[in-house]
């Protein structure tokens, strides 16, 4: 055998036995982090510290949760978007950052849309509209008549948030008009309410149902055609006659972009192992987040999906940059 020979097939020899070392290189060895937009105790907040625990359970690695708020959840989806493609760093966030916040923020620093890889949808919640307890509104065909004798508020989360979105739909169901308050965040939108200076909003449930049960807030509908898991008596949009709305919205795990698929398909196999566990769906029932089994492949095609609809929506209501 000639030396060119001897020195082509010891190669390929040394290349074959270092493919199975490379293909079982381990995942975790060192702490990852998961990314939220939101504030501790907000819905992206809440599933991102039950799949810390979850997936460091399963994984045998520290999962550690780090907040990020700001840009309507557009601070931490950059700042994932742009770290290394490692399996790292992990997002937890509201499918807004990639379906509505590329149509209505014009000088975006990524593009969620290219530069994000879902890896599972976790779970999908709504929206609930309340109002200050003071005004005195008991239910929606009441502020329906009250917003046609004066301008009434509300508050939202910001430009193209959840609640935003919600009362988009809503006024133009009830063929009705309200100034719009947006606030940095859902929790200075709530507190306004509470105090006052605005009439309502349509807020997360976990975060106004203590003040509902307070006497500070009244319930009068959800955003979604399903009843909320928190507060099932309270009515739906079609309950009280708006039977075209349905604003709900869903929360998912995330990777940059070029991910090994590897890595995404531990993630997304230990992500569904989490959600069949009675215990954990039953934390995030508790939470008003309705638990949901959809693979990355499946998530591609619902963010896509829903991509489509908001941007109808935005379209048709003509939400504006502010």
């Amino acid at each position: 055998m000639n030396r060119a020979l001897q020195a082509g097939c010891a190669a390929l020899i040394a290349t074959l036995a270092a493919a199975p070392v490379l293909a079982q290189t381990p995942y975790p060895t060192k702490p990852v982090r998961i990314l939220t937009g939101s504030p501790p105790g907000a819905p992206s907040d809440m599933v991102a510290r039950i799949l810390a625990q979850q997936l460091g359970d399963k994984l045998k690695q520290s999962f550690v949760v780090e907040n990020r708020p700001g840009a309507n959840n557009g601070l931490a989806a950059s700042q994932a978007a742009r770290a290394d493609a490692d399996g790292y760093t992990l997002l937890v966030t509201p499918d807004t950052v990639v379906t509505v916040n590329p149509l209505l923020y014009k000088k975006m620093e990524f593009d969620p849309r290219a530069d994000l890889v879902p890896v599972a949808r976790v779970a999908s919640f709504n929206q609930m509209l309340v109002c200050n307890s003071a005004l005195k509104i008991a239910n929606v065909a009441q502020l329906v008549t009250r917003s046609r004798e004066k301008t009434l508020t509300y508050a939202s989360g910001g430009l193209g948030s959840p609640g935003h979105l919600a009362a988009a739909m809503f006024l133009s169901g009830a063929g009705i008009t309200m100034d719009h308050i947006p606030y940095k965040g859902p929790s200075p939108a709530l507190s306004d309410v509470m105090g006052g200076q605005v009439d309502c909003g349509f807020l997360t449930t976990p975060t106004v149902l203590p003040n509902i049960q307070a006497g500070r807030l009244t319930a009068l509908a959800v955003s979604s055609s399903k009843p909320s898991p928190m507060a099932p008596n309270v009515p739906t949009l079609t309950q009280v006659g708006l039977p075209d709305i349905d604003a709900s919205f869903s929360q998912y795990l995330m990777t940059p972009k070029g991910t090994p698929d590897a890595i995404v398909s531990m993630l997304q196999n230990s992500v569904r192992e989490a959600l069949a566990d009675p215990a954990v769906r039953e934390r995030l029932q508790a939470l008003d987040l309705t638990p949901v089994e959809e693979n990355a492949a499946a998530s591609r095609t619902r963010l896509t999906q829903d991509t489509t609809k908001w941007s109808a929506v935005v379209k048709r209501l003509n939400i504006q940059p502010e």
